[in-house]
């Protein structure tokens, strides 16, 4: 690492870290759709010249790793003409490293006297950009360009003029042209206020210091890394997963992960993982890598930094052709769902050399229902991200309503979907039995419920884990697996995680999900008696589970019985159970 003052190095650091956060605030507080305004499904970050994070925002951990990959496309293609005021906006996987269609990358060059010093970078999820289905998450699309507009990174502001042709076409070809350009000014904003931010630190430090202190923030970066890698066993870590399959009848898409750690570095080996699918589930290689990369940032200590530094001893490989690594033109729309299979896969191979470090499996990350259809005259499209259930850990039980760990966003509230949709939350909460026993349970199951109060409203959903349910460690048992039911004229009908056949729902129908519940960590019959009796008490695990999942008997006045506990428990050891 290049000689520095630390204490000056650190303060650099969280100046940096400040303006990916300002930048983040700012995008949230001015989007205009629910999926980025409260969902919060974006990213922020600031690059230094050759576009390397050097920091991100406390937003989408998925999303920050791949912004490297489309700098380097960006900047390629625009070597030699980029100019102060410029704005580029791009998305296509093929032609600007983007992750899938509705991710619109907008990006600024930062100048200072007439130099380029750095980059403001924002990623969002925009609730439409065309496509054969409203949404643009298409499962059934069999190509790229059957998702929606593809845009290759394009000058949205030539030296501070728009390009009204973009915005044109842009509008022209979403069904929500004014949340999508109101998303796209919000990105706008945002990295605007970023140039602002640092022309400021520029003014304070002076290029020549800011520039040195960058160089030596990523090189600490790597050290922490390495360090935090060196106290991994070397050895070669081993673990397949699953997603459940595209339709009614799908083949299981299987992820074959060997993680080879050799001292200070380590290897994500992807050898083996499916081909990829005639469906929108495919990843781009800078999503795997993104994925990687968080996963195994999760697990080095709190004091390494979020720039590009730290993910110089980590390497990725990941076959062509494989859902981790798709060629043109394969389908990447609800490709995130692969991303959380990868951080899910990083997590079950590291479980047995840092069992204190991972939790149990999850619900897998978030179920994606998109409605869409026309309400007060005009063409709406609602799609959230439900989130979402952890698995158990060494040290405490899973935790339940929070995002898995590659995503950071949130459920989009009640109260906007009933005032903006033709929608109404019948229910939301936790589903009782749903977590998977162990010395500490998985997070329950949650339960989201839309009634549909008009007619001719489209509706398709992405989610997983209900052939594949979360697995326990160490003897946790599997949470409960996930359900999508319709329940239309009274019947229910069970849908497929991912159906591939849009439905068309009317007035009265009902889409329940239920997600699946985290594995427990630990044999149940180890947990202590009393935090069993609280969860009866607190209906999250009903009586008749408390004796068969834990072999805690309670009395009908709820207490424990002692005798009777360490009969079934002593007997549910001797089962292996």
């Amino acid at each position: 690492m290049a000689e520095c003052d630390l204490a000056l190095l650190e303060i650099i650091k969280n100046g940096f870290e400040a303006i990916a956060d300002e930048m983040a605030i700012i995008l949230m507080r001015t989007a205009h759709s629910p999926i980025v305004r409260d969902a919060m499904d974006f990213s922020t970050a600031l690059c230094d010249p050759q576009g390397q994070n050097i920091a991100q925002g406390l937003t989408t951990p998925m999303h920050l790793g791949s912004f490297y990959d489309a700098m380097q496309h960006l900047t390629t293609q625009y070597a030699g003409n980029i100019d102060e005021g410029d704005v580029f906006v791009g998305n296509d996987p093929y032609l600007a490293s983007g992750q899938h269609l509705p991710d619109i990358y907008v990006v600024k060059p930062l100048f200072h006297d007439g130099a380029l010093c750095g980059w403001a970078a924002t990623i969002a999820h925009h609730v439409d950009v065309g496509g054969l289905v409203p949404g643009s998450n298409s499962l059934s699309s069999t190509s790229i360009h059957q998702e929606g507009l593809r845009l290759p990174f394009l000058k949205l502001f030539r030296k501070g003029v728009a390009d009204e042709a973009i915005h044109a076409i842009i509008a022209a070809n979403v069904r929500t042209p004014d949340l999508v350009l109101g998303d796209i000014a919000a990105q706008c904003a945002a990295v605007q206020a970023g140039d602002r931010a640092f022309a400021d630190m520029l003014h304070r430090y002076g290029w020549a210091q800011l520039s040195r202190y960058t160089i030596a923030l990523h090189d600490y970066a790597e050290r922490l890394a390495r360090d935090a890698i060196r106290g991994i066993a070397d050895g070669t870590y081993q673990f397949e997963d699953h997603i459940d399959g595209l339709g009614e009848n799908g083949e299981p898409i299987v992820f074959r992960l060997a993680l080879h750690v050799q001292g200070d570095e380590v290897t994500a080996d992807w050898t083996g993982t499916s081909a990829q699918v005639a469906g929108g589930i495919n990843a781009p290689i800078s999503f795997c890598k993104s994925n990687v990369y968080a996963a195994l940032r999760s697990v080095m200590g709190a004091d390494v930094p979020n720039c590009h530094g730290y993910t110089r001893p980590i390497k990725v490989i990941a076959p062509e052709g494989t859902v981790l690594n798709c060629t043109y033109p394969a389908a990447c729309g609800g490709r995130g769902i692969t991303g959380y299979r990868i951080v899910d896969c990083v997590f079950g191979a590291l479980a047995p050399c840092l069992p204190d470090r991972v939790a149990a499996d999850g619900a897998g990350g978030s179920t994606l229902p998109s409605f869409s259809g026309q309400h007060n005259g005009r063409t709406f499209v609602f799609s959230e991200c439900v989130m979402g259930v952890w698995g158990g850990t060494s040290q405490h039980d899973g935790q339940d309503g929070v995002p898995h760990m590659a995503s950071n966003q949130a459920n989009v509230p009640i109260e906007i979907i009933e005032a903006d949709y033709p929608i109404r939350i019948e229910r939301y909460g936790v589903v009782p039995d749903t977590a998977g026993a162990g010395r500490y349970r998985g997070g329950l199951g949650i339960v989201r419920e839309y009634r549909i109060l008009q007619d001719n409203i489209y509706f398709g959903v992405r989610s997983d884990k209900v052939k594949y349910p979360p697995h326990g460690l160490f003897g946790g048992q599997p949470g409960t697996a996930a359900s999508n039911v319709l329940v239309v004229g009274g019947q229910e009908q069970t849908l497929p995680a991912m159906p591939l056949t849009p439905l068309t729902l009317n007035d009265g129908d009902v889409y329940r999900h239920v997600m699946a519940g985290g594995g427990g960590y630990g044999a149940p019959y180890d947990r202590n008696p009393d935090l069993v009796l609280q969860d009866v008490l607190d209906g999250l695990v009903t009586q008749a589970a408390a004796l068969s999942d834990y072999g805690v008997a309670l009395t009908n006045d709820l207490k424990i019985d002692e005798n009777a506990t360490h009969a079934h428990r002593t007997m549910m050891k001797g089962q292996g159970s």
